[in-house]
């Protein structure tokens, strides 16, 4: 059963594009074609304004909150071409780094699982993807691109998750893995070998832009899944159970553009929103099959259960 807990009003003078919260579920980021990041606290279900972040002279698209362990960070990315990663002290937020170097909107932002670091992801309309790590010892960021990493443009990132699933654990080494979506219909697989970054995978079956990836956690689970979504109106499932060869599953087609795809924490509930004004809810029965489990209809509160 989905029920709404809390509405909030953001404040914010244009469309709202992403909201994040943290990881102990106590703040709440929100970003906007209003140039501004705004940082809630949400404790005990109040919604009190933190901080208004201005550092962004365009629409900013998605931001990030990384792992506790590194203090509060929080990315963000906009069409101005820029990454800032803020800090907070004493309940206000403060620029700690800005990275510049994209030629074109960096569309998607992502923190890697703590287990690499403090690691951060960066998809560009150049088609370009960025790493950004933060190396302790000299407290400064070192960059990695790919270059070329999408035709036209890279629409989305998602991090691998660090627990690899029980067939790959007899690998001490953690390799990093990254997922990626684009302008060019694809959904590509990177690896880092290394100091550089190999395309381990490229996944062809959409047939329109791929607006966003999400690589499931594999909490206990025997195989690698991803979700991809497009403007194909189709929502796609890759699993894999060596992480080299990948199956594909078409969960559904939509009515609408599928904009957005987010895993539960522990990965067997999947989120799919998009131009049809709905929020679904999917899951994995016993036979393999995907089905809605309920959906919501934005902004209405309205819920049907499945």
């Amino acid at each position: 059963m989905v029920s709404i807990l809390n509405s909030i009003d953001t404040g914010h003078e244009d469309m709202v594009h992403d909201a994040e919260v943290d990881y102990y579920g106590l703040r709440l980021a929100t970003c906007s074609s209003d140039n501004s990041v705004k940082v809630y606290d949400i404790k005990n279900g109040g919604t009190a304004l933190l901080d208004d972040l201005k550092g962004h002279f365009g629409p900013v698209w998605q931001i990030a909150w990384s792992h506790p362990k590194f203090g509060n960070l929080l990315a963000s990315c906009s069409y101005d071409r820029k990454v800032i990663i803020w800090k907070e002290q004493n309940g206000k937020f403060t620029k700690y780094y800005e990275y510049a170097n994209h030629d074109s909107s960096v569309n998607s932002v992502q923190f890697a699982p703590p287990e690499y670091g403090l690691v951060l992801a960066c998809g560009s309309s150049d088609g370009s993807i960025s790493v950004l790590s933060y190396i302790a010892d000299t407290h400064n960021w070192d960059a990695k691109k790919i270059q070329n990493a999408h035709a036209i443009g890279c629409n989305a990132v998602s991090w691998a998750p660090a627990i690899t699933p029980m067939s790959d654990r007899d690998s001490a080494k953690l390799v990093k893995r990254l997922v990626s979506g684009g302008c060019d219909n694809l959904v590509k697989v990177w690896r880092e070998e290394e100091d550089r970054w190999v395309e381990e995978n490229k996944l062809e079956v959409h047939s329109d832009w791929v607006r966003d990836v999400a690589w499931a956690p594999s909490v206990g689970l025997h195989q690698h899944t991803i979700a991809s979504c497009s403007q194909d109106r189709r929502v796609i499932i890759w699993s894999s159970d060596d992480g080299a060869n990948w199956n594909s599953t078409v969960l559904q087609t939509f009515d609408d553009v599928v904009w957005n795809v987010s895993w539960s924490l522990n990965g067997n509930i999947l989120a799919v929103s998009g131009g049809d004004n709905k929020i679904t809810l999917w899951k994995q029965n016993l036979q393999g099959n995907w089905q809605c489990v309920s959906d919501v209809v934005k902004g209405q509160g309205q819920i049907n259960n499945q």
